[in-house]
């Protein structure tokens, strides 16, 4: 595994074998069609194991969210804590399939969608592993900004530290009112 805050290309990522799971969080998010449903299906899948190598640990509350950019209606998010011994870059490939199996076209940026699932952050063995894309960056770019990441990331790890220095309950603290764009925590769980 990479030693911990050390940029890497997204491609230079050599796992030890003899290292243990890494613990993942991944965003999920939904603004077409049932959105409770679909993320509720995302969340069978991972269960289920449609993603060899890993696990589903648990999950945050649901938070409904005003949409950024040209989507329109409401998002529904939440964040899946999971252990996983595949690659960053399979993982993302992975989530990806099943964003397409649940009908996600990818025509625009922040456009509507059936489905989104995101890697946020990857905790290894020694820490947290930093890439630098394409295809992917860790942690996920736009996650300090993002109070639908930051709240239910806080619900499941609050102390974590992403970037190393201010803690996910830190970052959500520090989030200015025009950032902010949750509505209401629902209380339907998905695990």
């Amino acid at each position: 595994m990479l030693a911990p805050s050390r940029r890497a290309p997204a491609s230079a990522w050599r796992p030890d074998a003899s290292a243990a799971p890494a613990t993942v969080y991944i965003g999920l998010g939904s603004n077409l069609g049932d959105r409770l449903d679909t993320l509720r299906a995302a969340v069978r899948l991972l269960r289920d194991g449609a993603v060899p190598g890993t696990v589903l640990v648990r999950c945050s509350p649901v938070y409904e969210t005003r949409p950024l950019g040209p989507s329109t209606g409401a998002y529904l998010n939440a964040v899946a804590e999971l252990r996983t011994v595949a690659e960053p870059t399979a993982l993302l490939a992975a989530l990806l399939e099943l964003e397409l199996r649940h009908g996600r076209t990818r025509r625009e940026r922040w456009a509507s969608r059936t489905l989104d699932l995101d890697l946020l952050v990857w905790e290894g063995e020694r820490g947290m592993v930093e890439l630098e894309g394409p295809p992917l960056r860790l942690p996920h770019p736009e996650l300090e900004h993002r109070d639908f990441v930051l709240a239910p990331l806080a619900a499941l790890a609050p102390e974590l530290r992403p970037r190393g220095a201010a803690t996910v309950s830190e970052l959500l603290a520090a989030l200015k009112p025009g950032e902010r764009t949750i509505a209401a925590q629902l209380p339907e769980l998905l695990c």
